[in-house]
């Protein structure tokens, strides 16, 4: 998936279907010329429904289309006939979208279960045809209700991205470098920072036709989470993931103290974060000579609780490792 193709917020303007009148028909035949009143129903008019869609994972079908209209109820007709209801619209999403009232930015709903279905906008009500104000003193009524009208609402869509395994690092420290090794996905890299803007997703293949899904954030930096740069923009797309792999180059100043300034991004945003599994790597492996490889190990297993590796993408040094540990954590 390319960068330009990964659209993560959208707003959409929405409106529910009109219901349909009632009908005011009075019963007529060859034979009886002064039947009772037997007017129909309206139809109810279409809801507008989001629906979880597995298969997406992005907002980009939204980029040029943002306005969606649940069809009208028909009108009630005689003989008690109602009328049809109108076309619900279904609007799919993928997983670990975040619905919002743009108005008010409360949040309505998130989509995480693949058969997810919510109800954003209900259809206006179908008028009552005459025969339902048929009474003893009132036995040729010649009205029905109007139908009620639909409503509209400007949403935002907000997307989580949701993947097994999500980067967090710093900007050039070689996510994205990391994410080519292992997957498909061709994201850009460059050496200088913020060359990735928006999240990309790969497919890692593992052993035995297995796979997993690995999300490459955007770099975070010091006061992202007070919303410095991008902060906020980036930190959302953490919460979905069910590991985070920190990753911090070999060419840190100080390995200690960068992954502590991540960690504690990560609290300040949401402690909860901190509650999932993690690994740490050092990347960049390759400007290591033995030596040094020997004592950056040494001093991981001395600071990191967590398992934690020195990898190289660009020679593979520890890829094959580093899929078994993150498979192992997955299934812990």
């Amino acid at each position: 998936m390319t960068e330009g193709n990964f659209v993560d917020y959208v707003k959409l303007f929405v409106t529910s279907g009109n219901g349909g009148k009632g009908s005011i028909h009075l019963h007529r035949e060859k034979f009886i010329t002064k039947g009772g009143p037997d007017g129909g129903d309206g139809g109810r008019g279409g809801h507008v429904i989001i629906k979880a869609n597995k298969q997406l994972w992005t907002l980009y079908s939204f980029k040029f289309k943002k306005n969606f209209s649940a069809g009208h109820g028909g009108d009630g007709s005689k003989n008690r006939s109602s009328g049809n209801q109108g076309e619900d619209i279904f609007i799919e999403v993928p997983l670990g979208t975040v619905i919002r009232n743009t108005e008010t930015n409360d949040v309505l709903f998130e989509i995480t279960d693949e058969d997810q279905k919510e109800i954003i906008l209900k259809g206006g009500l179908g008028g009552r045809g005459n025969w339902h104000f048929k009474s003893s003193t009132r036995q040729t009524p010649r009205y029905a209700q109007p139908g009620t009208k639909g409503t509209s609402s400007q949403i935002t869509l907000e997307l989580k991205v949701l993947a097994d395994v999500g980067l967090v690092g710093f900007p050039n420290v070689g996510k994205s470098t990391l994410l080519a090794a292992l997957t498909c996905a061709k994201p850009k890299i460059a050496d200088y920072e913020f060359t990735t803007l928006k999240p990309n997703l790969g497919i890692v293949d593992y052993r035995q036709y297995r796979s997993f899904v690995m999300a490459d954030i955007p770099g975070i930096i010091e006061g992202a989470a007070e919303g410095k740069g991008l902060g906020h923009y980036f930190l959302r797309h953490i919460e979905r993931n069910s590991i985070l792999l920190f990753v911090i180059p070999s060419d840190t100043k100080d390995l200690k103290a960068e992954f502590e300034i991540l960690f504690n991004e990560l609290k300040k945003y949401n402690s909860e974060l901190l509650d999932k599994k993690y690994m740490v790597i050092l990347s960049k492996g390759d400007l290591l000579d033995d030596e040094l490889k020997k004592e950056y190990a040494a001093e991981m297993s001395s600071i990191f609780k967590a398992p934690h590796l020195i990898i190289s993408s660009l020679n593979q040094y520890n890829l094959i490792e580093l899929k078994d540990s993150l498979w192992r954590l997955l299934n812990l």
